[in-house]
């Protein structure tokens, strides 16, 4: 572990520096910006990069779609901390999180192409990468993410420019 930063798990104080981390990154179109009940309902699913001071200084999600399948989501850095390690380690320990629980794929909406290639991740060239009756299942999802991962027709205006990409675990 980075001895200038420790992770841990999202408490709800957290979430005002969630939004905090997220919005520079909203504005430029490279992550969606979500109301906030949004963070307070996902709340668990995150993961908080911390500086020796106290900061929050990145956070990531990890969000399971299916039994095999699940999302890294909301990985995000502070300007000041990029190119530090933040980002790597938050995927790491999401991606070891995605093992602990059983799930053997993990998912990214990104235009970080090249940082998650490092990670394993490639890019997906089969769109049909769950059978015809998990897709079923799936198309009843409301989670926007699961609409991008099954991309569907009403969420390209989110997904313009991203690359889908898996990892398997």
């Amino acid at each position: 572990m980075n001895p200038t930063f420790s992770l841990r798990p999202a408490r709800t104080s957290d979430v005002a520096a969630i939004k905090r981390l997220v919005a520079p990154l909203a504005e430029q179109r490279i992550l969606m910006a979500k109301e906030t009940v949004a963070y307070y309902e996902s709340l668990q699913e995150f993961r908080i990069a911390e500086s020796s001071e106290g900061e929050v200084i990145g956070c990531g999600a990890l969000h399971v779609m299916w039994e095999d399948l699940a999302e890294i989501r909301t990985l995000a850095a502070a300007d000041s901390w990029r190119g530090r390690g933040v980002g790597h380690v938050l995927v790491e320990d999401l991606l070891a999180a995605a093992k602990a629980i059983g799930v053997s794929r993990v998912f990214c909406l990104t235009f970080e192409v090249d940082f998650f290639k490092r990670h394993g991740f490639e890019v997906m060239a089969d769109q049909s990468a769950v059978d015809p009756q998990v897709y079923s299942e799936l198309l009843r999802s409301h989670d926007e993410g699961v609409a991008e991962f099954l991309d569907l027709a009403r969420v390209k205006p989110n997904t313009l420019g991203n690359t889908r990409m898996i990892r398997e675990l």
